[in-house]
């Protein structure tokens, strides 16, 4: 009987093997192929949407050397992790997929512009240089201007829209070439600077398609994006309370790997993990109790753990976006950000509003955000109300403007081993939030009180605890250096108890001695003064502090060609103190909240390891991101 057993185990298996073959099927796209082809290597697809098509759960497509322009919409999506839809680069070849055509045909007009003519046609169902630019938190500037979707690039750099079309008919300022569309019942008219160019001998690209690789539809689940150069896209503004279209985009799933792409060049975003669309969608949205109603229907519309989020964001490169390199609304929540560089974000300035970031979260239930590299961004990392459990950890930051925005959370954040060298680190409108082991060389800016009445959650869940109004404080700085630059004075007294503990003060720094600046407030409603008579105002507490102030460690960063490097003198005294490790024992439970700091998902947490993952010494860490035994001068690649 025994034998019978294993003789049935041993034909199912065979059976389950021979399915998971079926369904492992390969598909393979080459600009040679053909759609009517039927995706092998001798017969490959065309396009890359004739693969979606028919694609199935546990499939692979791969795709092969050359430029796509096309606009993919997988109809479906994997089962599970280890049944994904998965689209491939081919080793060791290159892709691009473009929501850009080249256009020629461009005459002479006058001066350094150049003009072409374009059938609406061209363009089918949608024509970015008829849409504009729409969105809650949208200001345009000025506040009358309107922002075409379209873009014009020259050899694959983007022109800038002009505000007139008499600007674009002068000649061109300060190297900015411009360009302007209008646009009748039948053709498109664009005119465009290219000084010292004959647009039609060089590569001139206009968008046509609003995304490269978005599903239509929510629940489009487990799909892998591997090796890609994706770039022009005529996305729209993505707000957290309307559906959120990127270049790439989630939209509303759960469970996609997106890594090893380009993402680059979308008008508003470049990755979104977020919201679906609605009704309600940019319409009596844009307050605090509009978003709380989008909370609450995104509930209804599935948002838990077992159905949305849960992606994986690695080692991409995202830049020049608009509005932001990453963003997602809910959508976002129990994911993983790593080891992607995120660059050139909102550096134009051509429109305002209140979602601009290298990664702009609200939601981030849990996220990891860890071992990035973000420069030149209007915010580095932004997130917005409920960051509940969220982890910011091992990223270089520099030239943004802060690197980091906490808004109307409360807790617990945890901050640890970044090494943030902006001239303004962190922008403060949340309770309930750990640093510990960072670099710190710029202003830390707090605002006292926000009245708004914003969620906490479940521990690890998405489901609302309950609703808090938003003083400052309960704020713990543990094992930190503080470098010249660094200023932490506005925290010298706040509303909840802030702790300074075991931190390095150097030449340059300012310390909690005592704020002259005036206190600053967040959106304060009728009832605001009402609500803050809750609350008095405590003086900051400073323990073990090395106060090192006539020292000089002549941190800078520097770029070579083999990678970025951090150089430093450390000082002998640094190790003097005796400092804690840095454990969920150690730290105080989030006073909103009362939730203790722990592993995203449950599970103590002990900073035990720095920015590189060398083990900490665990009797008594060095302070800062990067463990030491020695004084004396450093180089470490940071990057």
């Amino acid at each position: 009987m025994k034998h019978f057993y294993l003789f049935i185990f041993l034909m199912l298996s065979l059976v389950v093997t021979g399915q998971s073959k079926r369904n492992g099927h390969e598909y393979h796209v080459a600009v040679t192929g053909s759609d009517s082809g039927n995706g092998t290597t001798a017969r490959p697809f065309k396009t890359i949407q004739e693969a979606a098509n028919v694609a199935m759960p546990g499939d692979t497509i791969t795709v092969h050397q050359g430029v796509y322009r096309e606009q993919i919409v997988p109809p479906r999506g994997g089962n599970s992790e280890n049944e994904r839809i998965v689209y491939r680069v081919a080793h060791g070849e290159r892709v691009e997929i473009k929501g850009s055509e080249i256009i020629k045909n461009w005459q002479k007009s006058e001066n350094d512009t150049w003009r072409v003519e374009i059938s609406n046609s061209f363009f089918g169902e949608f024509n970015p240089y008829k849409e504009f630019i729409s969105g809650d938190w949208f200001w345009p500037d000025p506040k009358d201007r309107k922002y075409r979707r379209g873009e014009v690039y020259l050899n694959g750099h983007w022109l800038v829209e002009s505000a007139t079309k008499e600007d674009v008919m002068t000649p061109v300022n300060n190297g900015k070439c411009l360009w302007w569309a209008e646009v009748d019942t039948t053709t498109t008219i664009i005119w465009a600077q290219f000084p010292n160019h004959d647009p039609n001998n060089e590569v001139v690209e206009i968008n046509v398609r609003q995304t490269v690789f978005y599903p239509d539809k929510p629940f489009i689940n487990f799909i892998g994006l591997q090796g890609f150069i994706m770039q022009h896209a005529a996305t729209n503004w993505a707000p957290p309370t309307a559906e959120q279209m990127g270049l790439v985009g989630t939209h509303w799933s759960k469970g996609w790997v997106i890594e090893n792409n380009t993402i680059q060049y979308s008008k508003c975003v470049g990755i979104t993990l977020g919201k679906y669309g609605d009704q309600f969608d940019n319409k009596d949205t844009e307050s605090a109790e509009g978003y709380i109603g989008t909370i609450n229907r995104a509930l209804a519309f599935g948002w838990n753990k077992g159905t949305i989020g849960s992606h994986i964001i690695r080692n991409n490169t995202i830049s020049h976006c608009e509005q932001a390199g990453i963003v997602g609304s809910m959508g976002c929540a129990f994911s993983i950000i790593e080891n992607n560089t995120i660059h050139d974000i909102h550096v134009r300035r051509l429109f305002g509003g209140a979602e601009m970031a290298g990664i702009k979260f609200h939601g981030a239930v849990d996220v990891q955000i860890r071992n990035n590299y973000i420069y030149r961004t209007n915010m580095g990392v932004w997130l917005d109300w409920m960051a509940q459990g969220a982890q910011i950890a091992g990223n270089l930051m520099h030239d943004n403007s802060p690197d980091i925005f906490l808004e109307v959370n409360h807790g617990p954040t945890l901050v640890f081993n970044n090494i943030l060298l902006s001239g303004k680190n962190l922008l403060m409108n949340s309770s309930g939030a750990a640093f510990t082991h960072n670099i710190f060389m710029g202003k830390v800016d707090v605002i006292d009180y926000d009245a708004r009445l914003t969620p906490y959650h479940r521990p690890h869940s998405t489901f609302v605890e309950g609703l808090h109004d938003n003083p400052g404080g309960d704020i713990q700085f543990i094992n930190n250096l503080f470098l010249e630059g660094s200023d932490v004075s506005q925290y010298s007294s706040a509303l909840l108890p802030v702790v300074f503990e075991g931190n390095v003060y150097t030449r340059g720094t300012i310390k909690i001695a005592g704020n002259k600046e005036q206190k600053k407030f967040g959106e304060m409603n009728e009832n605001a003064q009402e609500q803050m008579k809750q609350y008095k105002n405590n003086p900051s507490v400073e323990r073990t502090a090395t106060d090192d102030l006539d020292f000089d460690p002549l941190c800078n960063l520097v770029r070579e060609r083999e990678g970025i490097y951090l150089e430093m003198i450390i000082n002998e005294k640094w190790f003097n103190q005796k400092r804690q490790l840095v454990t969920s024992d150690a730290l105080a439970p989030s006073a909103v909240t009362q939730l203790p700091y722990c592993q995203a998902g449950g599970g103590a947490i002990q900073i035990d390891n720095d920015y590189f993952g060398k083990k900490r010494n665990l009797s008594n860490p060095f302070p800062g991101p990067i463990e030491i035994v020695n004084s004396g001068k450093y180089r470490w690649k940071v990057h």
